[in-house]
């Protein structure tokens, strides 16, 4: 029996790596028999116990307690999740305000469901080269309010040399997950701080300005310096699995530290009278649009089922 770090999801099984070899593996049967709601029982990233069945290939008989994953909803299978990548130490979430446009709700779904693995999210705002004067001061507004809530945030463009050197240190011995939206430039990012590595590079949809799919499955690789990187699918939509209701604003950071002067401890920042949260909404203490994800969330009839009630 041997210990592996899994490395690779092609479709068809996985590719594991030991300390002296990579090997393609499937899994046994009774893996998944045991209550996995989960359209993938293994990621990237979970180390494995694989049993050899030649000097290429095993089958993977164990999967090791997770320190943390980043996981949501399966957009096919919505009573089903989905494992994005496990035991990282960072997630590095790519935006871009158009070409594709990125919705700041989609980002704050990404932060909730890191936040509930204490995953660190460094946010980089990637294509800073191609906006107008009208646009930068959005973009400098929204990289304000979550600098200002406490994450770390990158401006960056590829062409310009701009927060490449800045990225690239903030991976340097790290195992980092890399996420965003199919187009914002994630591939590129990679190859431009770690050259040689040559991930596939796609376009952009002229049609509807939206990035075609480059990366098919998950894939962890080893950079040009010490900093392991996962590469993920571009993600289109994402649904939030196994959090409570009530402890949603727990992953919002701002939202905690106002709630505890709400006037009833277990306010929900919806309808309820003196609500410290909404009188910061109002305010301009905590952004509009960062109430609309939480109130998004709370209320979209497609969470409500994925949505734990308190005490269950």
């Amino acid at each position: 029996m041997l210990t592996a770090k899994v490395i690779q999801s092609t479709g068809s099984g996985y590719v594991v790596k030991t300390d002296s070899a990579e090997i393609f593996c499937n899994i046994r049967g009774k893996l998944r028999l045991k209550g996995y709601r989960s359209t993938n029982p293994v990621a990237v990233g979970d180390e494995v116990d694989i049993q050899m069945i030649d000097a290429n290939t095993g089958v993977i008989t164990k999967i090791h307690q997770r320190r943390n994953c980043i996981i949501r909803r399966s957009t096919n299978l919505s009573k089903h999740s989905h494992v994005i990548a496990s035991n990282i130490d960072q997630a590095i979430f790519v935006f871009t305000l158009r070409n594709p446009e990125t919705t700041t709700t989609f980002l704050d779904r990404f932060l909730v469901s890191a936040e509930s693995y204490s995953i660190p999210t460094i946010i980089i705002f990637n294509k800073a080269d191609i906006y107008s004067q009208d646009e930068y001061p959005k973009l400098a507004e929204i990289m304000a309010v979550y600098a200002d809530i406490g994450y770390r945030v990158i401006a960056t463009s590829i062409k310009n040399n701009l927060g490449i050197e800045e990225l690239k240190s903030v991976l340097v011995g790290k195992t980092s997950l890399i996420a965003g939206q199919s187009g914002v430039g994630k591939s590129s990012l990679v190859n431009c701080v770690s050259p040689g590595l040559n991930l596939k590079i796609g376009d952009i949809s002229d049609a509807h300005h939206t990035g075609k799919h480059t990366t098919t499955f998950a894939k962890m690789h080893k950079l040009s310096f010490d900093a392991w990187i996962i590469d993920t699918p571009g993600i289109k939509a994402f649904g939030l699995v196994d959090l409570k209701k009530e402890e949603i604003y727990h992953y919002y950071p701002e939202f905690f530290n106002f709630a505890k002067d709400c006037k009833y401890y277990n306010c929900n920042h919806l309808n309820e009278p003196d609500c410290a949260v909404k009188d910061a909404v109002e305010s301009g203490e905590i952004a509009w649009w960062r109430y609309k994800s939480y109130l998004n969330i709370i209320m979209d009839d497609d969470d409500k089922h994925r949505l734990k009630e308190g005490g269950e």
